[in-house]
């Protein structure tokens, strides 16, 4: 049986948040950030979460990994909530690690971004599914108010990703 690979930004969602085993990359216990939230929303609603930092040992009680080859079990989705700068160092990491899918985070504000346009292109040039935009907290359920907002937002402003 051959199954097709998901286009349509709905399809890749569905995909993305059908797995069981995601990354995150981009957390800090020293600051709150993005990526603090959507790992602590995925850990809600069930997912088995794996923080990604560099020099973090643990975060909120969890073990944390320096990097994706670091990680001892197959990671099935990446959520990169980083600088532009770190994406593609990440993007590269997924590859040699076997993750299949990328969601590169992005908020409302014009610096609020994780997508790189040269780590699109390596996505895309590996057939990695991926999730150029938008934030994994306006598809995770239960979504909560403001988040709702910040998607229909989108929507409407032509911000989500193709």
């Amino acid at each position: 049986m051959t199954t097709t690979a998901p286009t349509s930004l709905n399809e890749k969602i569905a995909d993305f948040l059908a797995q069981k085993r995601i990354a995150v990359a981009g957390i800090s216990s020293s600051r709150p950030l993005p990526a603090n939230l959507i790992y602590q929303k995925l850990k809600a609603a069930g997912y088995q979460v794996i923080a990604i930092h560099p020099t973090a040992g643990e975060f909120e009680g969890d073990q944390c990994y320096p990097n994706l080859a670091a990680v001892p079990v197959a990671i099935d989705g990446l959520v990169i909530a980083t600088k532009p700068a770190i994406t593609l160092d990440l993007v590269q990491q997924a590859l040699t690690s076997g993750v299949p899918r990328i969601w590169m985070h992005e908020s409302l504000m014009q610096a609020g971004t994780s997508v790189s346009p040269e780590a699109v292109e390596l996505c895309r040039a590996n057939n990695l599914c991926l999730i150029a935009g938008a934030c994994p907290m306006m598809y995770c359920q239960p979504v909560d108010f403001g988040h709702r907002c910040m998607g229909w937002i989108m929507r409407v402003t032509g911000g989500l990703p193709n």
